[in-house]
């Protein structure tokens, strides 16, 4: 994903992909774009990032991460943090679950206007009071897209999404209840990439300067 101030100067890419490193910087060239910012999400296990790679292509380049991570990049990041580029900001949320580190980057302009540790517990709990919570027309951009949905809105995930909105119990509690047993019972195989991904993602995707920080 990628995002830019509304003067189209200054940009940055969210979750970058190794492989598609030069595609992106291709496209990012090509709208005469300045990219300031290579950010992550969490510490992916499906893929290695790009943001290493990107930082030894353009240069003044930033990685950020949040601290709950763990992981190695140039600016670590805490809920509340504002991250700024020309009259945007992404504003920090805590959303662990999924990950210990995941956060959430919630957009605005001025005042805010809203846009390996997993828990399903603690997913659930983020999801209801970091994301639920947004207005309903906030456009919401996923760190894993496989199948071609690459944005909807608060509203269409209150309504829609089959895992968070089962109303069968009638309370949050058993609502909670209810997501659990369903992530426990994915039945999924384990990630292909995650052996080769999660350590080289603690380092920017860039094992071999492991001990500098990216």
């Amino acid at each position: 994903m990628s995002s830019g101030d509304a003067h189209g100067s200054v940009f940055m890419l969210v979750d970058p992909v190794d492989k598609t490193v030069d595609r992106d910087l291709a496209l990012v060239k090509d709208l005469g774009l300045k990219l300031i910012y290579a950010i992550n999400t969490h510490v992916h296990a499906d893929h290695v990032t790009g943001t290493g790679l990107i930082k030894t292509k353009v240069p003044g380049v930033k990685s950020i991460i949040s601290k709950a991570s763990d992981a190695k990049a140039d600016l670590v990041v805490e809920p509340g943090d504002k991250i700024c580029f020309g009259d945007l900001f992404l504003e920090v949320c805590a959303t662990p679950g999924h990950t210990l580190g995941c956060v959430t980057y919630v957009t605005g302009d001025g005042p805010r206007q809203d846009f390996q540790g997993g828990s399903s517990q603690q997913l659930f709990k983020s999801v209801h009071s970091q994301i639920f919570t947004l207005p309903k027309d906030t456009l919401v951009h996923p760190a894993h897209d496989y199948k071609g949905f690459t944005v909807s809105t608060v509203g269409e995930e209150m309504l829609f999404n089959a895992r968070l909105t089962k109303d069968e119990y009638g309370t949050n509690v058993l609502l909670q209840e209810a997501f659990k047993n369903i992530m426990a019972n994915l039945n999924l195989s384990y990630p292909k990439m995650m052996d080769v991904a999660v350590p080289a993602n603690m380092v920017c995707g860039l094992q071999e300067v492991e001990s500098k920080p990216c």
